[in-house]
């Protein structure tokens, strides 16, 4: 069981160096001893799940695409009846993302019954830092972790709305712990806002979007305490999942 818990720690270490990490660096981050990080890392290297560059440094291996886009599709399945109550109550779409490495990942998606729509495509992959699932996750992170993913996929302006500096995206992230929820207006596809908040204690948000004519309409605090609730539903039943699964 300690293997494996390992094994696991030193997968997820290589996905929050979000390209290439040597040996030594595991052994920095993780505090296991190097003879312990190599034999690891070369049962998962013949396995597929981890590369080796010529280097001599390691990333994550071709195999885990396959693992990570089914937990995905099971996520989103499970999870599309939650946001379908969302999208009932407030007629726009509903959507679930998750973090994968430095991107965040339509899961989910049950669109609104207008003919004018979000079109965000289950499987899209966006930058954090300007959606309102992004931010809403990033929320939940400590300040120096939210800073070295911004280091590595930069803060790339995708509309005139998007936040590009470091200082001011920090204090977005305080304003969304205040407040519990994160708001795009335009910052990623202009005439597009989107609100969200994340799902306790997992990498996952949930949002509703459409266009800002009609979301200037919905009353702000009805949206965010729908989709509170439903989040604590959604955490809810993961945690149910993980006890059973043990």
């Amino acid at each position: 069981m300690q293997s494996v818990e390992r094994t696991f720690e030193l997968l997820e270490l290589l996905a929050d160096a979000g390209g290439e990490v040597a040996l030594s660096q595991l052994a920095e981050s993780s505090g296991l001893p190097l003879p312990t990080i190599h034999r690891i890392m070369r049962t998962l290297l013949t396995g597929g799940y981890v590369r080796q560059q010529p280097s001599r440094r390691y990333s994550l291996g071709p195999k885990l695409i396959r693992l990570g886009e089914t937990a995905g599709r099971s996520l989103g399945a499970w999870a599309r009846p939650y946001l379908a109550d969302i999208t009932d109550a407030v007629g726009e779409t509903s959507n679930m993302a998750i973090l994968d490495g430095d991107q965040v990942v339509y899961v989910a998606q049950v669109p609104s019954p207008h003919a004018m729509r979000m079109f965000t495509e289950v499987g899209r992959q966006v930058d954090a830092h300007c959606t309102a699932v992004g931010k809403a996750m990033l929320a939940q992170w400590p300040v120096e972790e939210v800073d070295r993913l911004l280091s590595r996929s930069g803060m790339r302006p995708r509309t005139e709305r998007t936040i590009t500096d470091l200082p001011t995206f920090r204090a977005e992230l305080a304003s969304i712990r205040d407040t519990g929820y994160a708001v795009d207006d335009g910052e990623q596809e202009l005439g597009v806002r989107c609100v969200a908040v994340a799902v306790p204690r997992s990498a996952s948000a949930i949002s509703i979007s459409g266009p800002q004519t009609r979301m200037s309409l919905i009353a702000l605090d009805e949206v965010v305490a729908l989709l509170r609730a439903t989040a604590v539903r959604l955490a809810g039943e993961l945690a149910g999942q993980r006890d059973r699964g043990r």
